[in-house]
């Protein structure tokens, strides 16, 4: 596994501590690995339709 270095909206952070600390996932990079895990599955979904929309691009 490589390591990445990012950054995040100090917001963006503190509702993922929340996941963590409410058991949803053991930590910040396991929810942040299921996030990158959902875009790449949502990438391939709309790779078969004629215009791709990035909503996982909001920022």
């Amino acid at each position: 596994m490589e390591r990445v270095t990012l950054r995040i909206p100090k917001q963006q952070i503190e509702e993922v501590e929340q996941m963590v600390e409410t058991g949803e996932f053991p930590n910040r990079s396991e929810a942040i690995r299921a996030a990158v895990r959902d875009m790449l599955n949502e990438q391939e979904d709309t790779t078969d339709q004629t215009t791709s929309k990035r909503s996982w691009a909001k920022v």
